[in-house]
């Protein structure tokens, strides 16, 4: 998200951290009719809401601690709320399901590609926003790739997964899917955001590498040049 998407989305403060930041970049908790704790990643269950902005480790710590409980009773003003033990876990699924079904969606808007020389191809050529691969996928296979995309003015390699070939061609709805790439912008940035949520709630430490395209550097510069 850049910077003036930052300023220009609502913001949520953390239950547990008190940390604010944009609602996009936190988790949002909903409580169901039973009064069990669920994940709403895409913030769209009625009522009220409550968000995390920790990482799995950090909120499996909280709970042990017995932090968590106190704070959803805070934020939902009611002390009947309860988390589930798995809530984590639960979490950790519903991230990864959020981020396979987007990349799946773009999949049949056509705005994703697959397959190592259609990839590598529109990769030279400057048609890449995003270049992806399976956590499987062979370390010379990435290079290839990764040095197709500097070719054709992208960053210097893609991004590695978090998940495997089968997970992605299971999501996408074709076979031995390794490599992938977002030929749209706006369809890149939906991607990768998902991806980042989901990478940042795991691997805290880790960094999104890749992102900016040729095309996307080919208007940078004609805007320079004006």
């Amino acid at each position: 998200m850049g910077t003036n998407d930052r300023q220009l989305a609502p913001e949520r403060s953390c239950i547990l951290t008190r940390r604010t930041a944009p609602k996009t970049e936190l988790i949002r908790l909903a409580l169901g009719p039973d009064g069990q704790v669920a994940p709403d990643i895409r913030a769209k269950a009625p009522g009220r809401g409550a968000y995390i902005g920790v990482n799995k480790a950090e909120l499996e710590e909280a709970m042990a601690k017995g932090k968590l409980k106190p704070a959803l009773a805070r934020a939902f003003k009611d002390g009947k709320a309860v988390a589930p033990d798995t809530l984590a876990d639960d979490i950790e699924a519903a991230l990864e399901r959020n981020a396979l079904d987007r990349m799946g969606l773009e999949a049949r808007g056509g705005t994703l590609i697959n397959g190592s020389e259609k990839v590598e191809k529109a990769a030279r050529s400057g048609k890449l926003y995003l270049l992806l691969h399976a956590a499987d996928a062979s370390e010379d296979g990435n290079k290839r790739l990764d040095q197709a995309w500097r070719v054709g003015g992208g960053d210097q390699r893609g991004l590695v997964l978090l998940a495997d070939r089968t997970m992605l061609s299971s999501a996408l709805g074709r076979e031995n899917v390794v490599h992938v790439g977002l030929t749209d912008q706006a369809a890149a940035k939906r991607v990768r955001e998902a991806l980042s949520r989901w990478h940042a709630f795991l691997e805290p430490h880790a960094t999104l590498e890749g992102g900016a395209s040729a095309a996307l550097a080919a208007e940078n510069e004609d805007e320079g040049s004006e």
